[in-house]
């Protein structure tokens, strides 16, 4: 039996409503803290004016969907138990799965960030994003690295 495509909440999420982006309303949604969508949604466009002064060759919310795509992990490693050990065995990484983890990277890099303004901090990573740089991109290279190096064992994933 094949599983759904969408869930609920898939279904139910508006894009946002400056540039009508379902990414970019998905993200907000990740950042948000306590509830208060507005200022996540502040932030979020103030970040992204911040981009638009500093990248010229693109727009602002091509900027944030290619740093997107670049974070999104091919290849993460699973633990798996085979005759008494445990393998660290690499695994390819379903869609929805990379969008959450390359999401996660980014708002623990911005997170991290201490001592400036959130806007700032914002549009500095996903600009990093987009070069392929950054905090959340040595967390992606580390996660392929490590499937890399356990290579090895990519015969147990069954």
């Amino acid at each position: 039996m094949a599983r759904k495509k969408f869930t609920a909440s898939a279904k139910q999420l508006t894009p946002d409503p400056k540039f009508n982006s379902r990414l970019l309303a998905k993200f907000t949604n990740v950042m948000m803290l306590d509830g208060k969508k507005w200022a996540a949604q502040k932030f979020m466009y103030q970040a992204l004016d911040v981009i638009e002064q500093r990248v010229k060759d693109a727009t602002p919310i091509e900027v944030f969907e290619a740093a997107i795509a670049n974070l999104k992990p091919r290849i993460e490693v699973r633990s798996k138990r085979v005759g008494g050990a445990n393998y660290q065995v690499p695994m390819p990484v379903n869609s929805k799965r990379q969008q959450s983890l390359a999401f996660r990277w980014l708002r623990d890099a911005i997170r991290s960030g201490k001592g400036r303004a959130t806007y700032k901090c914002v549009a500095d990573e996903i600009i990093a994003a987009y070069k392929g740089e950054g905090t959340a991109m040595q967390t992606r290279e580390n996660i392929h690295r490590m499937a890399e190096a356990n290579r090895a064992f990519a015969h147990f994933a069954w």
